[in-house]
């Protein structure tokens, strides 16, 4: 099994999008790339931690590839908003790939390069790649939270 981790905006739904596909094994959401020591979401919230919401990811790389899940991560939001996603606005919805080695940073900005190259997006991808740090598991009514309000499934 192999770790993956994304902000995206807002993790619920990025998490129940992330849930349907083959060789996703588990799902946590929370906190990371910030400063502040075991945050919670009121904290974050606040946009002084430092921390985005993201989503930890366990795959089965026989299964699905790195490569793939960032090809997905990359659809199930605006990358070209820095800050923004939708209505949620601050470094708190940031959009970020938290890579956990050398391979998963080369094949992130690799994906990112050939998808401005193809202008996927109605703009410049501002995805900002960079090295994974302490993950901080959000609250539990947080957990599988669209799936929890009959909004999906969780494994």
């Amino acid at each position: 099994m192999n770790i993956a981790t994304f902000a995206a905006g807002c993790f619920w739904g990025v998490e129940a999008r992330f849930r349907q596909i083959n060789g996703v094994v588990d799902t946590r959401v929370g906190y990371t790339g910030g400063d502040t020591t075991n945050p919670d979401y009121k904290s974050v919230c606040t946009g002084q931690t430092g921390h985005a919401e993201a989503i930890e990811i366990t795959y089965e790389p026989s299964v699905i590839s790195f490569r793939q899940l960032v090809e997905a991560f990359w659809h199930m939001h605006n990358p070209t908003t820095l800050n923004r996603q939708g209505p949620d606005i601050g470094t708190q919805y940031r959009s970020a790939i938290f890579y956990h080695d050398d391979q998963q940073k080369q094949e992130a900005e690799m994906v990112k390069k050939e998808l401005n190259q193809q202008e996927q997006f109605s703009g410049e991808i501002v995805t900002e790649i960079t090295p994974a740090t302490t993950f901080y598991p959000a609250e539990d009514y947080h957990q599988c939270y669209l799936e929890k309000r009959g909004q999906g499934s969780c494994h």
